[in-house]
């Protein structure tokens, strides 16, 4: 397999001359605070573009596209930049060779509440004005289009330049002689992303939530879910086909929360060649690929199971986002082709790049014939390649971190640990290169959610923290998703003792291992992660000297209330449930019990975890007496995406422990 470079890495790491491995905290935290050189990439139907968002200066955006089909060495040209601090560019896809769509997402506070706002627009390469995709609501319209549409087929039947795309209508008020809209709910048009012009090719409905549409263009799937009477989402969704031959819906199958028993299939895709739906269904207590018939008479077959861990993730390539495999992951993410030459060939890149890296086909050409691949690993980003099919020629495109390129990072291996009641926990630890890991200041960092896993990978926070001299063990505690309905329980909110007991046997596992110095053991966490770093004090504020805590859950009736205003609330009540656990799980309402200095970190516009819940802890551990820092960053999200806010958390970070652990 050959190898062909392209002129990337000096425009997009020019800005990077920082020594290879860094010596100090302000130096790491540039490296491993700054957002990735690829945000997103995609492939043009030819196969001979590539079109990529990347970041433009500290919060800005920029898209850059390669053009492929020439001789040689070839530049980046730019198509667009948004120098909007509090938009993003979400994601580009290819509407043709020529032509790009782009949704960029921006939050706005609505008298206190913070509203999320997409548009759609496309934009060509001849560098003319982009075209809004979009409905634009009249200043009549009773109510904010904030959902400005996505896509659900970018090749309608054939037609160039046509896409499918979701549009969320909204009723008017007249005045007087003028024609109103009454039309209310979700539908699909069919929008020319040249000149904007729209047809209606699905009617609203006010309960549907999303279309589905099959390799040929054609809808045939509708989600739907009600809403109580005051706005509240229901617990269930109900699903819709269409048969191929006829215009009508059927009920197809209907699906409950999580923590409702009996949840049922999950369609996720539809195979038009052999009219089945896929999707995930529950199977001796874990998550499975089953196909459904879309025929009306309820046949499912079993596609791909496993008896230890959930099957969670569809594999689809291409511009009809063709089904080709399922993906789950035990100690290390793992696909299964179901089409046997993708197969054969993910095997063959992962035997032939260094360290045999997790391979993942981000995309293809229209034909297939061309693919873009990124291989990764724990101590490796990703580098970006090309494969061609007929040439057999794998091409080296660009790193997906040029600032960490070549970087030696530590290794994260897995592990298990006991619980105190003797059930073991997966975990992952990871060491600084060289380390004969003894005696080490050491981190437990649990993530986020709680309903999700951490996962064998590249980490840039953890690599911080080991960049720093620190072990950093992460537990999949139970509560997590992932390992089956059995561990994830009650959930993490509900079931509070399980998991925060999981994760402090973490920290004690350490210092019984060796590995940590129990003089300098930490929690740090993020989300759900910084909730259970803060609960832990109040279970036993001994055992870790230092509490970082980004974006955390502090009070369990005030995240439920923050939910009030949105459509998610009834979710979110359920989810965190009544009785004794509310004030008992709840860090600011024990602040009293803490007993190590608490770091906070919180962005003002985070729309999952709002930053009263900082804001609030900080008070009560004042009110407490106890040591507590707080940074609070302005116009940062939930994610703190921006470099420089980022890079501004690790250097606070970095400093708050090296002077409480000195």
């Amino acid at each position: 397999m050959g190898r062909r470079g392209f002129l990337v890495a000096a425009m997009l790491g020019a800005a990077w001359a920082i020594p290879v491995q860094a010596e100090t905290g302000a130096e790491a935290a540039q490296l491993f605070g700054a957002r990735q050189t690829i945000i997103d990439i995609s492939l043009a139907p030819s196969g001979q573009k590539v079109a990529y968002i990347t970041p433009n200066g500290p919060s800005a955006e920029a898209v850059y596209i390669i053009d492929l089909a020439g001789s040689g060495e070839v530049r980046p040209q730019p198509v667009f930049t948004l120098n909007d601090p509090d938009a993003e560019v979400a994601g580009c896809s290819w509407a043709s060779d020529e032509r790009l769509i782009c949704q960029v997402y921006v939050i706005q506070n609505d008298a206190g509440v913070l509203l999320g706002f997409t548009r759609m627009f496309s934009v060509g390469l001849d560098g003319k004005p982009p075209q809004m995709l979009s409905q634009t609501p009249r200043a009549s319209a009773l109510g904010y289009m904030q959902d400005g549409g996505s896509v659900v087929a970018l090749d309608h039947a054939g037609e160039a330049n046509k896409i499918l795309m979701t549009r969320r209508w909204i009723a008017e008020f007249s005045t007087g002689t003028r024609i109103a809209n009454t039309d209310t709910g979700l539908g699909v048009e069919k929008v020319d992303v040249v000149t904007g012009r729209r047809t209606t090719a699905e009617p609203p409905k006010d309960d549907a939530r999303y279309y589905v549409a099959d390799e040929a263009g054609r809808i045939r799937m509708r989600i739907d879910r009600g809403t109580d009477a005051y706005g509240s989402l229901s617990p269930t969704s109900n699903y819709y086909y269409r048969p191929p031959d006829r215009n009508s819906w059927a009920p197809l199958t209907s699906v409950t929360d999580r923590n409702e028993t009996d949840r049922g299939f999950v369609p996720v895709a539809v195979d038009s060649g052999r009219n089945v739906a896929f999707g995930f269904q529950e199977r001796n207590g874990y998550d499975a690929l089953y196909t459904m018939a879309l025929d009306g008479n309820g046949q499912r077959d079993l596609v791909f199971a496993r008896d230890d861990v959930d099957v969670d993730q569809l594999i689809r390539i291409g511009r009809q986002r063709r089904v080709v495999g399922v993906s789950y992951a035990s100690e290390k993410r793992a696909i299964e082709y179901l089409d046997a030459d993708l197969k054969r060939l993910a095997s063959e890149f992962q035997q032939a790049l260094p360290g045999k890296p997790l391979i993942n086909i981000i995309d293809a050409s229209a034909d297939e014939k061309t693919l873009l691949i990124i291989a990764s690993s724990d101590t490796d980003p990703g580098m970006i390649y090309l494969f061609n099919k007929d040439t057999r020629q794998l091409s080296e495109l660009m790193p997906a971190r040029q600032q960490l390129n070549g970087r030696v990072m530590g290794s994260m291996q897995p592990v298990s640990f006991p619980a105190r009641d003797g059930t073991m926990i997966p975990a992952y630890l990871t060491l600084p290169a060289g380390s004969d890991g003894k005696g080490m200041p050491a981190i437990v960092m649990p993530h986020g959610g709680p309903s999700a896993r951490d996962e064998w990978g590249f980490d840039w926070l953890v690599q911080f923290f080991v960049a720093r001299g620190y072990a950093v063990l992460q537990p999949n505690y139970r509560g997590s998703t992932g390992y089956g309905d059995a561990w994830f329980g009650r959930n993490g909110f509900r079931a509070w003792e399980t998991a925060v007991g999981d994760i402090n046997d973490a920290g004690r596992w350490l210092i019984a291992q060796g590995t940590a110095n129990a003089d300098r053991l930490v929690i740090a966490g993020w989300s759900y992660g910084g909730y259970a770093a803060l609960q832990s004090q109040v279970v036993d504020p001994e055992l870790f000297k230092a509490v970082v805590a980004i974006a955390p859950v502090t009070d369990l009736d005030r995240l439920r209330n923050e939910a009030r205003p949105y459509v998610n609330f009834g979710a979110v009540d359920r989810f965190i449930g009544t009785g004794p656990h509310v004030e008992q799980g709840s860090p600011a309402r024990n602040a009293e019990r803490f007993r190590a200095p608490v770091l906070l970190v919180h962005g003002t516009t985070d729309q999952n975890v709002g930053v009263e819940q900082s804001r609030l802890m900080e008070r009560r551990l004042k009110g407490a007496g106890r040591a507590v820092e707080y940074i609070e960053l302005d116009r940062q999200d939930h994610y703190i995406d921006d470099d420089l806010p980022r890079i501004r958390m690790l250097t606070e970070i970095d400093a708050f422990l090296t002077r409480t652990l000195q």
